[in-house]
């Protein structure tokens, strides 16, 4: 069966690149006979704002882009996430690391992954440290990336991907020093144990697909979802919408009375160049990014 997933962080309200990814994982799932899973990823409480993650879930009951089964709350899985990062420190994939953002960025031999991810490359400062050192702060966790494995997939929209994470962003983040778990190990976890077949995301993490696959690999994952990143929606002068950008929410555009329907049919046919069904393939969807305007 075909499972998708539309995941989002209750940072604000839902704006209509939210909306568009979760129209195309809903109208994907419908269309294939599958099911779609919506999960709450609230798992970094200094970045929540209160009562978003209801109000995202009441827009999208109002948008008619119902998940099947009970929500999921990253909150509520700790003890998934504590598990896999168990197993992996014990294969021997982690170390404690007490840099600091800053020492990591004088350090660091180049400043930027590229342009999917932009983050800054690691340099392997605390890898081969004695584990036994003490600490100069609270260490966060990090993944030691095998050296020359090359991940590749094939993205619904992008096609082959192949990247080296050792050579992307070296050895990233599993939990921090807060205690909080990372987006690339809970994500990972969450996909494969809920059976998600096709993620269908946005183009800003097409970065991240490499490391969740790699960690699914070695958490004994054998089936992985397909994914398909989608460009993003943009502002009409073109730059891209943040939740704090003005007349891009669902819940502004509801209460300038602009009805569901409109949104959807908006979304749909900019997305799959008609409104479905029948759902185009994903090869067809629109592949560069769209200026909202209502």
């Amino acid at each position: 069966m075909v499972v998708t997933r539309f995941a989002p962080s209750p940072t604000g309200n839902l704006h209509l690149g939210g909306a568009w990814t979760a129209l195309a994982s809903w109208a994907y799932a419908r269309a294939h006979g599958g099911k779609m899973l919506l999960r709450v990823e609230d798992i970094d409480p200094p970045r929540i704002v209160a009562g978003s993650a209801e109000r995202i879930l009441d827009d999208l009951r109002w948008l008619g882009l119902d998940g099947d089964g009970e929500v999921v709350w990253q909150s509520e899985r700790t003890a998934a996430y504590e598990a896999a990062l168990a197993k992996l420190t014990d294969a021997g994939y982690t170390y404690a690391c007490d840099c600091s953002r800053a020492e990591i960025a004088r350090i660091a031999s180049a400043p930027h992954a590229g342009e999917e991810t932009r983050e800054t490359i690691y340099p392997g400062t605390c890898r081969d440290a004695p584990p036994d050192r003490t600490m100069r702060r609270p260490p966060a966790i990090r993944f030691r990336v095998p050296a020359r494995v090359a991940i590749s997939f094939h993205d619904g929209l992008h096609g082959v991907v192949e990247e080296d994470v050792a050579l992307t962003t070296g050895d990233f983040v599993l939990q921090r020093a807060d205690g909080v778990f990372s987006y690339q190990l809970v994500v990972a976890v969450d996909d494969a144990e809920m059976g998600v077949t096709q993620v269908i995301r946005a183009d800003d993490l097409l970065g991240s697909t490499a490391r969740q696959l790699l960690l699914m690999k070695l958490l004994g994952h054998a089936v992985v979802p397909a994914y398909t990143h989608l460009p993003l929606v943009v502002a009409p002068d073109g730059t891209r919408l943040a939740k704090r950008t003005k007349g891009i929410t669902v819940a502004e555009l509801r209460e300038q009375g602009v009805t569901a329907s409109v949104i959807l049919d908006t979304l749909a046919r900019a997305l799959f160049g008609r409104v479905p069904p029948p759902l185009p393939p994903i090869a067809e969807w629109r592949r560069t990014p769209w200026a909202a305007k209502f």
